[in-house]
């Protein structure tokens, strides 16, 4: 399989090795600022409350998994409809009639997903934690790369790696070839579960929009050149902090008209001047 995917794992671990997940280096690529108060501030710095958008997403999440989790015959529309409603969360919704407008919505849009798709075959993976060493030098691995799978097919003896979306921009196949993520979990994937794994998809539940990419050795490779040159400067960052030099120097805030809606912004000046904030229900899918 190493032969395969064009990547050498590696049998000598070096000394140290950087663990990285998608999440991490998305956040500091970003804005550093954001990354050292969610991940290295300690008491962790006031937070904005939740966001009704976070919060249909993660019920969409839920109720497709537990549709998996039942057996292949109980997983139809009408079922994937009721798992919403069981899953659901009225969080950051402004008004009680809001979120029962985005309930129903959200219940449409799963049931058309399972009524659309042949959701039949078991998955091998449901939010699946995936993790490998790789080196893109063909020399001792440089990081560990992790993170969590919304789902991983197995289809013709290869491995296809499933991201769910609901928000309001339609995906198409250079976001899905452009995701770091979903690239990081392709290769960690083929590791874990020593299958093939190249291809990547979205399914954009508000439109039924499956948009789908197929990677190459080469592609993958840069993508883990790039997250390794992330978490260079993340680790740089990270140990001169730890010597005492000062953070606001370290992580930088990259103000930007996103600072309207990042989790931190009541603990973050630079970001309040930068935008005005956005409402916790700004976000929705229309």
């Amino acid at each position: 399989m190493k032969e395969q995917l064009g990547f050498d794992f590696g049998t000598e671990q070096p000394q140290r090795l950087t663990k990285v997940s998608p999440a991490r280096l998305s956040t500091f690529d970003d804005c550093p600022r954001r990354y050292r108060l969610t991940y290295l501030d300690r008491p962790t710095p006031q937070r904005t409350g939740p966001w009704a958008h976070s919060t249909l997403g993660a019920v969409v999440h839920n109720a497709l998994r537990a549709l998996f989790d039942l057996p292949a015959a109980k997983r139809t529309p009408q079922r994937a409809m009721a798992l919403v409603g069981e899953h659901w969360k009225d969080a950051g919704f402004a008004d009680a009639e809001q979120a029962a407008r985005y309930r129903a919505r959200a219940k449409v849009w799963v049931g058309e997903y399972v009524e659309d798709h042949d959701v039949s075959d078991d998955p091998i993976g449901l939010e699946r934690w995936v993790s490998a060493p790789v080196s893109t030098t063909g020399g001792a691995p440089t990081l560990i790369i992790e993170g969590r799978a919304d789902r991983i097919d197995r289809r013709g003896g290869e491995l296809v790696i499933v991201d769910y979306k609901t928000g309001r921009r339609e995906p198409d196949e250079f976001e899905a070839r452009a995701s770091q993520a979903l690239a990081m979990y392709a290769v960690a994937s083929a590791r874990t579960l020593r299958m093939p794994c190249t291809k990547v998809e979205l399914h954009h539940l508000p439109t039924g929009t499956v948009a789908a990419a197929e990677h190459t050795p080469d592609s993958l490779r840069r993508h883990l050149q790039r997250a390794e040159e992330t978490a260079a400067d993340l680790r740089l960052a990270t140990d001169t902090l730890d010597a005492g030099a000062d953070g606001d120097t370290l992580f930088p805030a990259r103000p930007e008209r996103r600072c309207s809606w990042c989790d931190f912004r009541p603990s973050c000046a630079e970001g309040q001047q930068a935008a005005p904030a956005a409402q916790p229900w700004d976000l929705l899918a229309p």
